[in-house]
C-alpha cells in the first residue's frame, strides 16, 4: 500500500498554505510545459501535503490560460495520492448562500479551448467519469468541515464555464433549470486530468456570492466577492489542516477505482504507441505503461 500524499490546489484567494512545516518550495520540472507555480511541499499533522495556486502568487492565471495539465502532473511527481481543490465559486441556489463550502459530487463542463487530455493521437485512453468525485476523500472533507464548525453542504453539481467573464442572466437561469448547485471557472479539465493520473480527487467549492439570476444579486461584485473570498480563505486553512491532521498514513484505496482508472483503458497497441508521447506519460501512466 502507498504511502499517502496530499495535495491541495488553492483557488482565487488560497495563494499560500498557512501552518504547512517544514515548509520547502520546489520547481519540478513538467513535460506538458509550465505549472501555476512551484509546489509547495511540507507537513500537516505529520503527513505529506504538496500545495500550488491554481492562478499563481498574485494571481497571474486566468481560468482560460491555467496549464492544468502541467498542474496535475508535477502533482503526481511530488508523490501525490489523494487530491483536494479548492475553488471560489457563485451560488445557484437560494440555501446555499455566501460562506457556505459545497462538497460537489457532480460536474457539468462548459468549457472549451483547453487541453483536456494527457492522451491523444499515438496513445489513446479512454478513462470512466461518471464518478468525477472519490467518496472516500469527500467524506474526509465533509467530516473536517463538520469538526471546524464550517457551513456546508454535502453533494451537488458543479457547472463550469468558461470565463473569465461571469454569465450572463439567461445563462444563470439555465443552469438553474439544469439543476446545478454552483458555478465556477477552474474545476475542468481539472477532475477529468486528476482521473487520468489515477489521483482521488475531491472539490471544496466555496461559495462567494450568488449568481446574477439571484434578485439580489443581479450583477456579480468583484468588492463583495473579495470580501467574503477573505472569510472562505480562512475557513479553508483550517478545513485543510482538519483534513491533514486526521488523514491516514497509508493511502486508502478509492472504492470507485479512481487510483486505478488506467486498467484497461489505454486502447493503442503497444506496437502503435508514440514514442515522444509515452516518454511524456512517464509521471501520469507510469504504472501501467511499466508493467507491459
Amino acid at each position: 500500500m502507498a504511502k499517502s500524499v496530499l495535495g491541495i490546489i488553492g483557488g482565487s484567494g488560497l495563494y499560500d498554505l498557512p501552518g504547512l512545516e517544514n515548509k520547502r518550495v520546489e520547481a519540478i520540472s513538467s513535460p506538458w510545459g509550465e505549472p501555476s507555480s512551484p509546489v509547495h511541499l511540507g507537513e500537516i499533522g505529520g503527513v505529506p501535503v504538496a500545495f500550488i495556486p491554481r492562478h499563481g502568487a498574485g494571481h497571474v492565471h486566468s481560468p482560460s490560460t491555467i496549464n492544468y495539465r502541467a498542474n496535475i502532473d508535477v502533482l503526481k511527481r511530488a508523490g501525490v495520492t489523494d487530491l483536494i481543490s479548492v475553488s471560489a465559486c457563485g451560488s445557484l441556489r437560494e440555501d446555499l448562500p455566501p460562506g457556505t463550502f459545497v462538497i460537489v459530487d457532480q460536474f457539468i463542463d462548459r468549457t472549451y479551448g483547453r487541453e483536456v487530455s494527457f492522451f491523444g493521437s499515438g496513445c489513446v485512453a479512454h478513462v470512466a467519469l461518471a464518478d468525477p468525485v472519490s467518496p472516500g476523500l469527500a467524506s474526509r472533507v465533509e467530516a473536517a468541515a463538520k469538526a471546524e464548525d464550517i457551513p456546508h453542504a454535502r453533494g451537488g453539481t458543479y457547472l463550469v464555464m468558461e470565463g473569465p467573464r461571469f454569465s450572463t442572466r439567461a445563462e444563470s437561469f439555465l443552469y438553474r433549470t439544469w439543476g446545478c448547485s454552483v458555478i465556477g471557472m477552474t474545476n475542468m479539465p481539472e477532475a477529468k486530468l486528476a482521473r487520468e493520473a489515477e489521483l482521488c480527487y475531491a472539490t471544496v467549492a466555496m461559495v462567494t456570492d450568488f449568481d446574477c439570476w439571484h434578485e439580489d444579486h443581479t450583477d456579480v461584485d468583484i468588492s463583495d466577492i473579495l470580501r467574503v473570498m477573505k472569510a472562505n480563505t480562512e475557513k479553508a486553512a483550517r478545513l485543510v489542516a482538519r483534513v491533514a491532521a486526521d488523514f491516514p498514513e497509508e493511502h486508502e484505496p478509492c472504492p470507485l477505482g479512481s487510483d486505478r482508472a488506467l486498467e484497461n483503458a489505454i486502447i493503442t497497441a503497444p506496437g502503435q504507441r508514440d514514442p515522444a508521447l509515452l516518454a511524456k506519460l512517464d509521471a501520469i501512466a507510469g504504472r501501467v505503461l511499466n508493467r507491459e
